[in-house]
């Protein structure tokens, strides 16, 4: 009895599923993005050249790529810009209607919103943020800022009754890296808004969009000096603020700055608002619906690269659904792309600078010291520019700094509770106080902890929306004073009672 066999079947290849999700790259066009290879001091309505001689170098992070040459601000130039905002006030701005004032801020809204495209590239190339970060959240919002304090132009008599508001004078202001157009719109529209002038300090790595916005001022024929851009490193924006001819100073940054520019002041008659660092927490009950927290965890902390002062950089989990929220965690962080902010797939851009890049690395470090565990998402890092992928920490302990510290990047400490009031202790247990968020089912449960949560913003059930109606700020070290809605027009007016 014979016997055949079947000729041996060829290895059938094994389905990469992964190939499935591969994207092909979707480049923003910048070919209607002109950005001059010099850009000078922006003073009494004119571009004006250090009286230094100096100028630095701006750098694309996502390639080491010089932009171009920024003008460094001298005490010179400083005292030449306040003055410029000093003219301004006395001669024009506080003498004009608060109705034509609106005018002017309403022309700058119009203005953003018909330079989106280029304000958007010109921000992503300038600090790593992926373009459609850019575009769809912080140039909309910048435009939507100077659109509502428009409208408060002329109707301050009915935000504040009986108060008699008037205008401070020469606000200074200073701003960080993190939301470049976005911070200077929170802060020369509600100035504007009130009759008062302004003299802006944009931060040395992101000063791009900045000067973009002293171009629109002059397209829309801003009065000159109403404001006034000057760029520089930190002894510029020391010599902003401790300025005599300075009514208002209102700094966004570190806390270690802000305590200083604190202390710089105490005595003084100017007036102060900081916004400073923060450690928030995202708050995950058993309840909550998870797929939808996993969703605002990773928009909270991965999407913007971690470098929003409320950036969820501490996640507190029900312990029941601990391994749940990991596991999704994990299996929501290998889809993530890094990589070209201008590509229109990349959901995680570049670090914002070598020093930052540093003070990620240097914590993280400690953090595995320390004994947490670190899972970081399994992502090619391109050989050129600032890239750290994004990571969480699990088995944390409140004493790691991981979970004390602000990192400003991509980084997740996770820690685990059992009751509502042990969730509230530890999410109370930091320094800061600026933001926190809450995942739950139930409105009672959200209520409850939100009303003793020491933070000054609290999302349900969503993170990190922001709206120019609603007021934003801080407790403790992330400092006082709010931006954004009627509460934003205070801290630029004089008023009775």
């Amino acid at each position: 009895m014979s016997m055949t066999h079947d000729p041996p079947k060829a290895a059938v290849p094994a389905l990469d599923f992964g190939a499935a999700w591969t994207y092909a790259p979707a480049p923003e066009a910048t070919d209607h993005v002109k950005i001059k290879p010099r850009h000078e001091l922006f003073i009494d309505g004119s571009w004006q050249a250090p009286r230094s001689g100096r100028y630095f170098d701006s750098i694309s992070p996502s390639s080491e790529a010089k932009l171009t040459e920024v003008a460094e601000a001298s005490e010179a130039d400083v005292d030449a810009a306040v003055s410029a905002a000093r003219r301004a006030y006395e001669q024009v701005w506080s003498r004009m209607k608060p109705l034509e004032r609106g005018k002017y801020i309403y022309r700058i809204a119009r203005r953003i919103q018909e330079k989106a495209r280029e304000l958007a590239v010109a921000e992503s190339l300038d600090g790593g943020k992926p373009i459609k970060e850019s575009r769809d959240v912080d140039i909309p919002l910048a435009a939507a800022h100077f659109f509502y304090y428009a409208g408060w132009a002329d109707k301050l008599d009915h935000a504040f009754p009986g108060s008699n508001p008037r205008p401070l004078g020469v606000a200074g202001q200073v701003i960080p890296w993190n939301f470049p157009l976005l911070m200077a719109a929170w802060k020369i529209a509600p100035a504007l808004a009130c009759g008062n002038t302004v003299v802006l300090k944009p931060a040395e790595t992101t000063p791009l969009t900045a000067l973009m916005l002293a171009e629109i001022f002059r397209e829309v024929d801003l009065p000159p000096g109403v404001v006034n851009i000057i760029t520089g490193a930190g002894a510029t924006g020391a010599a902003l603020v401790r300025h005599p001819g300075v009514d208002k100073v209102a700094f966004t940054g570190s806390t270690a700055v802000g305590k200083q520019i604190q202390k710089s002041l105490a005595g003084s008659r100017k007036k102060l608002t900081l916004e400073l660092g923060g450690k928030a927490a995202n708050i995950v009950f058993a309840d909550a619906p998870i797929d939808q927290a996993i969703e605002g965890i990773i928009g909270g902390i991965f999407f913007n690269q971690g470098h929003v002062c409320c950036a969820g950089s501490r996640l507190l989990v029900e312990e029941s659904v601990h391994d749940l929220v990991v596991r999704k965690l994990k299996d929501r962080m290998a889809t993530l792309r890094l990589g070209d902010p201008l590509d229109k797939n990349t959901d995680v851009g570049a670090i914002n600078s070598r020093m930052q890049l540093e003070k990620i690395r240097e914590l993280v470090a400690a953090g595995e010291q320390e004994g947490a565990e670190r899972f970081s998402a399994p992502c090619p890092l391109p050989p050129r520019g600032f890239w750290f992928p994004p990571t969480i920490f699990t088995n944390v302990s409140l004493s790691h700094r991981i979970a004390r510290e602000e990192i400003f990047g991509p980084v997740l400490s996770i820690l685990t509770f059992r009751t509502p009031e042990e969730a509230l202790e530890k999410a109370n247990n930091t320094f800061y106080g600026l933001s926190a968020g809450i995942w739950t089912d139930k409105g009672a449960k959200l209520f409850w902890m939100a009303n003793r949560l020491r933070a000054g913003v609290v999302w349900g059930n969503t993170y990190n929306k922001f709206d120019p109606t609603s007021p934003f700020g801080g407790y403790k070290e992330s400092g006082f004073g709010r931006e954004g809605g009627k509460a934003g027009l205070l801290p630029y007016l004089e008023v009775n009672g």
